[in-house]
């Protein structure tokens, strides 16, 4: 749950030295074949609640797990299923296309058992996502869990293609305690799979009728400030309602590699609302393309933003 200045999310730490900010910054990283979307949101890019976005992008590079959703290299980054004893384990190698399907997983702790005790993190214990090979169909969710440990996360419907699906957490219990991980597995949604390119670079996007811009220029590998203005029919808008915590989510991936970062502002929300500008600390590892994911709350419904972002 512009996830990536602490566009980082998956979430609190992987932070290098330096790094100032209350927020914490994860990476994480996707990366398999080509395929392209093509949803009902309203424009590319864009994804209202946990519906995918239809934005696009290049191809990510291809998984290299010697099974079906399993990735063993990169570990630490997100683009493994494992890191520290802790694994994201699943049955579900394949979801339907174009229908809602429910993806079932388990993180196993050093003791290979079921890990039923994690830390709340942004009003949650499990932050959930899923993108496209191509950067489109952006999702995030957050799963619930059985008593066996069993996790469900209710996925809208997926276009064909190769996947990457993301669980970030922090154990509450044993050796990880405290511990923020990001684990990842890739899936395939049967059917013809298209390839979509990545949007160009821009400082602005529009989504129901908002218009987001992103002032800044981050650096690759150093911590820099970013903010992230919002307003509707050229007025700042001053009515941000608290979303997890925050006044708004931000995620991001990385095109070539498509590594995953997750960023949050500095300014924690209160019982009132927020707005216009929203302040991050931004440390994006590698130059290049990012495509940016912000949402945001006003009168009770999630709103979804996307724009590229060059960074270098």
């Amino acid at each position: 749950m512009i996830s990536s200045a602490r566009l980082v999310t998956p979430r609190r730490a992987i932070a290098a030295a330096g790094a100032v900010a209350t927020l914490a910054l994860t990476l994480a990283a996707c990366g398999f074949s080509n395929d392209s979307s093509n949803d009902s949101s309203s424009m590319p890019g864009m994804d209202h609640g946990s519906k995918p976005s239809t934005v696009s992008s290049s191809s990510a590079s291809p998984s290299t797990g010697g099974m079906p959703g399993m990735d063993h290299e990169a570990s630490g980054n997100g683009l493994s299923d494992s890191q520290d004893g802790y694994r994201l384990t699943s049955k579900d190698t394949t979801l339907p296309s174009g229908q809602q399907a429910g993806y079932r997983f388990t993180v196993t702790g050093p003791a290979d058992k079921p890990v039923t005790d994690f830390a709340v993190d942004q009003t949650k214990r499990m932050h959930f996502y899923a993108i496209r090979s191509d950067l489109t169909g952006f999702q995030h969710v957050h799963p619930a869990m059985a008593a066996d440990g069993t996790w469900t996360a209710d996925l809208s419907a997926l276009t064909p293609g190769s996947w990457r699906v993301f669980a970030s957490f922090t154990p509450d219990t044993g050796r990880g305690k405290g511990k923020d991980l990001v684990l990842s597995r890739t899936l395939t949604v049967p059917g013809n799979a298209k390839q979509a390119p990545l949007p160009a670079p821009a400082t602005s996007t529009q989504v129901d009728g908002y218009t987001v811009t992103v002032k800044g220029e981050p650096m690759p590998g150093m911590a820099h400030p970013l903010t992230v203005s919002i307003a509707t029919d050229g007025r700042p808008v001053t009515d941000l309602e608290p979303y997890l915590d925050t006044y708004a989510h931000l995620t991001a991936f990385h095109e070539g590699d498509a590594s995953f970062a997750h960023l949050h502002p500095t300014t924690k929300a209160s019982d009132g609302n927020g707005g216009p500008d929203l302040s991050f600390h931004a440390e994006l590892p590698t130059s290049g393309n990012w495509r940016l994911f912000l949402q945001f709350q006003t009168g009770g419904k999630l709103h979804t933003a996307a724009l590229t972002l060059r960074v270098g």
